[in-house]
């Protein structure tokens, strides 16, 4: 019986051993199964249904916030004072993306158009694009400025023009207008006369050349053949460099498309993209780490060198002529426009531009950009880019619409795109990329900690039974001692010789056997 228990104790043992090296073997094979897997959706290919579906058609909800900086002191400002301005908004439209004409090429590498449309949410707007506001005119400002080097007959010339056709140096008109395009006297003349001055053919707005648009043709890589180069830009409009800049460094088309990136993100990594928007590459660096519903992300913002001029940044030097750090002179792809990007509220610029206008009021947490992205897939999980158009203006002599307003950069509108993932493909990811993970790394160290529990338990059994069977024959051998010691002659053969009591067995010899 001893025995059969050994063997049991045996056998226990070697499944603990085969559990803990099971368990060993998850803890290492695991994630690189993972990895592999996180590879293999990754990688553009419409055999990945989903992870293809999500890369060309976006089903995450996005969202445009528009907010106007309405001129409180129009007069005063045309008369050299300080402008005042007032927010006014959020103006909301979602956002419908949808990538066309989706082409694969021999050399692992997708082209495709991506068309964008904007519809108006006034449930999530505060106000209506019924709302009348009133900004810089940049058909009047913006042309008084770029003509300035003109002479001074050309320059009388052009402000008869704008008296002509009514144009004031300000706009007072409603948000859907401003937006979406009006109907202009001068622009109709401009494209008619001077075909090509101006970005649009039709009415003149701010996102009049956006809506019902594509951002141009992209090529980007499948990551097929290195999953590193996954969604990076090989060429836009089947360029690989612009010319837009004066530097090479800043002509480069670097990173991705701006809406994904390869997997296996480190805090040490960048988000570089391409926007077609701000017409240059930029790049996003690591913040902080954060959840969202249990999903590990990492926060990645605008370093405070995005938009900093040469003096601060020497990199930045190819985008110049600059002005004050923080300010992005973009006249260059804006038919040479004084138009000029920063971070909403002149956000991480020189605090001399908040001394030009009067009502701004910077914050990082209503004003910076960021993307939290899943590091492990490359997958953003919230985002939030925040953006400010501004005009450059100033007294220009014999334009008179221009009156003695002081040089300044005028901020006009900011907007935010952001998305995040939520509802069906939010709990998708939750549970592939936590539930799943979290199952099995508690099952490998479970394998582990029954493993080892069941050798020390088996181990104990063995040494219990060994023990025991040491004491069974310790007590064996005693008894047998003991029975060979309790074997002495009876007191009352003591002083018979020998060759009367051997053989006796350990009776008493009576004294009548001894003289018989």
């Amino acid at each position: 019986m001893a025995v059969e228990r050994n063997k049991v104790a045996l056998g226990f043992m070697v499944a603990g051993v085969l559990a803990v090296f099971f368990g060993t073997v998850m803890v290492v094979v695991g994630p690189l199964i993972i990895d592999d897997q996180i590879v293999k959706n990754t990688v553009i290919d419409p055999k990945n249904k989903m992870t293809y579906t999500m890369w060309k058609d976006v089903p995450v909800p996005f969202y445009m916030s528009v907010y106007f900086f309405n001129i409180l002191n129009p007069k005063e400002v045309l008369n050299g004072e300080k402008p005042m301005v007032e927010q006014r908004g959020p103006y909301v439209y979602r956002k419908r993306i949808q990538k066309e004409n989706v082409t694969f090429h021999a050399n692992n590498t997708v082209s495709y158009r991506e068309y964008r449309s904007y519809y108006f949410e006034p449930d999530m707007s505060s106000g209506n694009e019924s709302d009348v506001v009133t900004i810089p005119n940049m058909l009047v400002l913006g042309a008084a400025v770029m003509m300035e080097n003109l002479p001074f007959a050309v320059r009388l010339m052009i402000s008869a023009t704008f008296k002509t056709f009514k144009e004031g140096p300000f706009l007072t008109k409603t948000v859907g207008e401003l937006m979406w395009g009006y109907d202009s006297g001068l622009v109709d003349f401009l494209n008619k006369y001077l075909p090509g001055m101006l970005p649009s053919s039709g009415k003149f707005g701010l996102f009049a050349e956006f809506n019902n648009s594509d951002t141009g043709l992209f090529t980007i890589f499948t990551g097929q053949d290195n999953i590193r180069n996954v969604h990076r830009v090989d060429s836009w409009n089947g360029l690989t460099e612009l010319d837009y800049w004066r530097t090479p460094q800043c002509n480069m088309i670097n990173g991705t498309a701006g809406q994904m990136w390869p997997p296996f993100l480190t805090k040490t990594s960048t988000l570089p993209f391409y926007s077609p928007d701000a017409c240059r590459s930029m790049e996003l660096v690591y913040q902080r780490p954060g959840s969202i519903k249990g999903i590990p992300l990492y926060r990645f913002v605008a370093p405070k060198t995005l938009f900093a001029n040469s003096s601060d940044y020497a990199p930045n030097e190819g985008f110049c002529p600059c002005r004050q750090s923080g300010l992005l002179n973009v006249s260059s792809c804006r038919h040479k426009s004084p138009v000029f990007i920063s971070h909403p509220h002149f956000f991480n610029a020189d605090p001399v531009l908040l001394d030009y206008v009067q009502g701004l009021h910077p914050n990082e947490d209503e004003h910076g950009l960021f993307i939290d992205i899943h590091p492990q897939t490359g997958v953003p999980l919230n985002v939030s880019i925040r953006l400010q158009l501004n005009l450059y203006m100033k007294r220009v002599s014999a334009i008179t619409e221009t009156g003695k307003i002081a040089e300044t950069v005028m901020p006009m509108i900011w907007f935010e795109e952001s998305g995040f993932i939520d509802g069906p493909i939010l709990d998708t990811f939750h549970t592939n990329l936590v539930v799943l993970p979290a199952v099995m790394e508690v099952m490998q160290y479970s394998f582990i900690a029954l493993g080892l529990a069941t050798i020390i338990i088996a181990a104990l059994v063995r040494h219990r039974l060994k023990k025991n069977r040491v004491l069974e024959m310790s007590a064996s051998t005693k008894v047998l001692q003991e029975s060979e010691a309790s074997y002495k002659e009876p007191a009352c053969n003591r002083g018979i010789p020998e060759k009367y009591t051997a053989g006796n067995s350990g009776g008493c010899l009576h004294t009548h056997t001894i003289y018989t």
